[in-house]
């Protein structure tokens, strides 16, 4: 009879003993740069990497990948400093159960440098998202390339833009600025389709203070420099400003919630309690009767919206012309509107960029486009001329040519010269372009048309003050309304202001299914 021993072992059994291997390899990603870093970030008022992704996604659905990665470096003693992650944090999740994927840099591990794996974590996600035809969000804080990889990590970098470009009007991606962002780590989020800028937190430039100042002896602060006011209000890089780091995943969020998750998706509709055939009555007395008399447009905006509800992009850039999103009858729209408060509404430079892309945006993501026009013009001006405003306002121009989705224009009052043409008329191939009494579409204003035409006769008449506003009285008659315009076909209606909503909203239903083949290309050449 063979007898059986029993052997005791205070060794743990081996898979336990791999099972405790892998949790410490992971609470050493999830440690990050460790406790005194983690404290140092809180203390600048920011929010850690993972944190962030917390608050960003819904409760319990972010899932990480690559948390084990670790960087290749053996120089500069970086082969004794790997902590797992690399410094940044990737994975997907769901917002408002709308799947997106996600990544956040990590300043507590390498101040959030990119380095060669660092960079390549950021492509896996950008490619995943692009396969799986879902948004993709960027949470920038980083010190920049890591000096220690060279050009390993500049390579990085070109393959995070190589990957924005081909995602480009095909899945939106929004980037949020949340602390420092310099260097060639710019290009990302600018090649972006939304920039959120925390305020006193972010910065981007290209080069910094202590370089500019040794190159051309300029001295300027970080926040002059590149803060968040400066480039939501000098520069246009930033969409959007944020109080803090949740007011920042809070905007970001609220996007996703209202845009398609890619460009084969039509634009989400929401249910809406507001009638479609209600009456804007406080539009019959918005525009004042005397021309140069200015008014709020994003008053008509709210009057003419579901619910008053109204996201205007780029808020402080550009200020005469108005962006945003909104709804009609529940369908999202993408809203452009001359401003009246600032520069009349002219179109300058920043106007025509600042608008420009926002109708390529949409039109890359079918939401259709509602333009409320009030133009007196192109701004005049040597500055003006000399910084290309013949370019960028074919910018404009070539953007609503190109867009396909359904185009709807309301002329409210000016609608003089090349200004008329390039906001979305009907020979750009607007769909439904309607006026108000109110509306003047002319070449120009009556007081510089009758000077043009009439100056000989003024001139010479004996008394050329009476003249003149005899003339510009009957110009005005003849041609400063919309019944000229109606009579050719080049709007579809004039309408009092108080159905504009009624009209609309008919409209766009009607033309919610619209096609419109174009020739085969491979791309046009905007004027850029």
């Amino acid at each position: 009879m063979r007898l059986m021993l029993s052997v005791r072992s205070d060794r743990m059994p081996p898979n336990e003993e791999k099972l405790s291997d892998l949790r410490a390899r992971k609470a050493k990603a999830k440690a990050g740069g460790g406790a005194a870093r983690v404290e140092a970030q809180h203390k600048r008022g920011k929010l850690t990497a993972r944190e962030r992704l917390e608050l960003l996604v819904d409760e319990g659905t972010f899932h990480e990948i690559d948390s084990l990665v670790e960087h290749r470096c053996r120089d500069f003693d970086m082969d004794k400093n790997v902590i797992p992650g690399d410094g940044v944090v990737t994975g997907h999740g769901k917002i408002g159960g709308k799947p997106i994927y996600c990544f956040a840099q990590d300043f507590t591990v390498y101040g959030g440098s990119l380095g060669e794996m660092h960079g390549l974590k950021i492509c896996k996600v950008l490619d995943m998202a692009l396969k799986t035809g879902v948004p993709v969000i960027g949470l920038n804080d980083s010190g920049g390339a890591r000096i220690q990889e060279g050009v390993a990590s500049l390579g990085s970098y070109a393959e995070i833009f190589f990957r924005n470009v081909r995602a480009s009007g095909v899945i939106p991606q929004i980037s949020l600025i949340m602390g420092p962002c310099a260097g060639g780590a710019v290009y990302s989020p600018a090649i972006t389709d939304f920039v959120v800028m925390v305020d006193k937190s972010a910065h981007m430039f290209i080069t910094g203070p202590e370089v500019i100042k040794t190159v051309t002896n300029e001295i300027v602060s970080f926040e002059d420099l590149g803060g968040a006011a400066t480039h939501n209000s000098k520069s246009g890089v930033s969409h959007f400003i944020a109080e803090n780091d949740e007011d920042a995943i809070e905007i970001a969020r609220e996007l996703i919630s209202i845009l398609p998750a890619n460009n084969l998706q039509k634009a989400p509709s929401k249910n809406s309690n507001d009638n479609p055939n209600r009456l804007c009555e406080d539009l019959i007395d918005l525009v004042p009767e005397d021309p140069s008399q200015p008014y709020d447009v994003k008053k008509v905006i709210s009057s003419i919206v579901d619910d008053g509800a109204f996201l205007e992009v780029q808020a402080e850039w550009a200020k005469n012309i108005v962006i945003g999103y909104s709804h009609l009858n529940g369908n999202l729209i993408g809203v452009i509107a001359n401003q009246p408060l600032h520069l009349a509404g002219c179109l300058d430079i920043d106007a025509s960029n600042k608008a420009a892309r926002f109708v390529r945006f949409c039109d890359a993501f079918n939401v259709p486009l509602l333009t409320l026009e009030d133009v007196p013009g192109f701004l005049p001006g040597a500055s003006q001329e000399w910084g290309g405003i013949i370019r960028h306002g074919a910018k404009l121009l070539f953007a609503f040519s190109e867009a396909t989705v359904p185009k709807l224009t309301v002329i409210m009052r000016k609608a003089y010269g090349g200004a008329y043409d390039v906001m979305c008329s009907k020979h750009i191939r607007g769909d439904y372009n309607i006026a108000w009494p109110s509306a003047e579409l002319a070449v120009m204003g009556a007081d510089g048309a009758v000077q043009i035409i009439h100056k000989k006769r003024i001139n010479s008449a004996r008394n050329s003050e009476e003249e003149r506003a005899r003339l510009i009285d009957e110009y005005k008659e003849t041609f400063a309304n919309p019944y000229r315009a109606a009579a050719l076909g080049y709007i579809d209606d004039v309408i009092n202001p108080n159905e504009t909503r009624k009209k609309l909203c008919l409209a766009l239903n009607m033309l919610m299914d619209k096609q419109e083949n174009r020739p085969e290309r491979k791309h046009g050449n905007i004027p850029l």
